[in-house]
């Protein structure tokens, strides 16, 4: 079972959500709606959505949003918002590449830094089925801060940093440059209370990446360094791609 499965619950799941800044959130949504070229009534697919982040304004806008994510805590929690304003936000609990869907969609994104969990061929099969889940000519963006040309240049073994006023995150990490992988482990924080948990993030390059969204039926059209939309160079903190089905 694919380590992702049983990773997302506890205190990494308060963490992930308090280091989320609004300012970092509004950017995003700016650049989701501007890129993706969205307006109301498009119906959108949102995978790794998490609590909602993006999902929930975007539906508040008039989109019809369908969101998919492993964590069972993050997707109960989003449904309870979805109940309470009565949005067309339809949250499915599971893994998107075991989940059948309702498509085609006008765009797709998986933000939030979870672009990074597959190997190879997972990756590939990956792309493939979200071009498949979109219309043609259909928009997908992505988010990573694990592409080579953002993680290698200031490859750090250990580090920590405190999240919020609280909770305090330790990080042990263990690159494998024959796999292009790192390993991770991961401690968590907060008055005492401590939990552990192993990542695995595959590491591709920008081209390599290329090469497997036109394998996938997809091509690249733009590569962002911000959230405000500027240029990819080498060294930026992440890396947003943007791509649309093939022709």
């Amino acid at each position: 079972m694919p380590w992702y499965h049983h990773f997302f619950h506890g205190l990494p799941q308060e963490a992930w959500k308090t280091a989320q800044t609004h300012e970092q959130t509004q950017q995003e949504l700016e650049l989701l709606v501007e890129s993706l070229e969205l307006g109301p009534g498009d119906h959108l697919l949102d995978v790794f959505c998490g609590y909602g982040r993006h999902a929930l304004p975007l539906a508040r806008l008039g989109c019809q949003v369908t969101g998919v994510d492993i964590s069972g805590e993050y997707i109960r929690e989003l449904q309870a918002a979805v109940r309470a304003e009565a949005l067309a936000i339809n949250a499915i609990q599971g893994d998107f590449l075991q989940t059948t869907l309702n498509g085609p969609f006008d765009a797709a994104y998986c933000m939030g830094n979870s672009f990074s969990f597959f190997p190879y061929t997972t990756m590939l099969r990956f792309l493939k089925q979200m071009a498949a889940q979109l219309r043609p000519g259909g928009r997908f963006l992505a988010h990573s801060g694990m592409v080579a040309e953002t993680v290698l240049p200031d490859y750090q073994e250990r580090n920590w940093m405190p999240v919020g006023d609280d909770i305090y995150y330790l990080a042990e990490h263990n690159y494998h440059p024959e796999r292009s992988r790192i390993d991770s482990r991961l401690t968590y924080i907060r008055n005492g209370q401590t939990e552990t948990r192993s990542a695995r993030h595959y590491i591709y390059t920008i081209a390599e990446l290329r090469r497997l969204f036109r394998r996938a039926g997809l091509t690249l059209l733009e590569l962002y360094g911000t959230p405000a939309g500027e240029p990819f160079t080498l060294g930026d903190e992440s890396v947003w791609i943007l791509a649309k089905v093939s022709n």
